[in-house]
């Protein structure tokens, strides 16, 4: 019952971040797929495997990126417009909030334990995204990339 309503909560965050961005509205329910599924595999592999937060957001925005490639080639559209709303579960808006708290207390070992760890989990995002980019293109060939391939096998013959 906890993995459906967390993929629920995050499916609804990722769907009202697509309105909030104004992607069309055919669009709105993969990119919520997007955000539930990458939110989904953080909370298995940190939850479940006991993985570092840090780890757990490179695999959960590696999943949302290969998503994303995969909704853009079936529903014919721009790869951000299911990126972008698919890592908003992911930010690590709440950690870098108790960074602030800590900086206004005047505790400023924690507030910089706290702004680290918070900047490594958006790093990792950030890598997992680029990964996961790299891996699409590797895999996923544009119509343009096609034709230039096969005209460039008729000609060489």
């Amino acid at each position: 019952m906890t993995l459906f309503l967390i993929f629920i909560f995050s499916f609804l965050t990722s769907f009202g971040f697509a309105f909030i961005y104004d992607a069309p509205q055919r669009l709105f329910l993969p990119a919520g797929l997007c955000g539930g599924l990458g939110y989904l595999m953080f909370f298995i592999t940190s939850d479940t495997f006991a993985i570092d937060s840090i780890y757990a957001s490179l695999y959960g925005s590696f999943v949302v990126g290969l998503m994303s490639h995969m909704m853009a080639r079936v529903c014919k559209a721009p790869v951000i417009l299911f990126m972008v709303p698919g890592i908003i579960p992911l930010v690590p808006g709440s950690i870098f909030f108790k960074g602030a708290q800590k900086v206004l207390t005047l505790e400023f070992n924690e507030a910089n334990d706290i702004f680290v760890r918070a900047t490594l989990i958006a790093g990792a995002i950030a890598v997992g995204l680029l990964f996961s980019n790299q891996l699409a293109k590797s895999f996923f060939k544009s119509p343009t990339a096609r034709i230039k391939q096969s005209f460039s096998k008729n000609h060489l013959k």
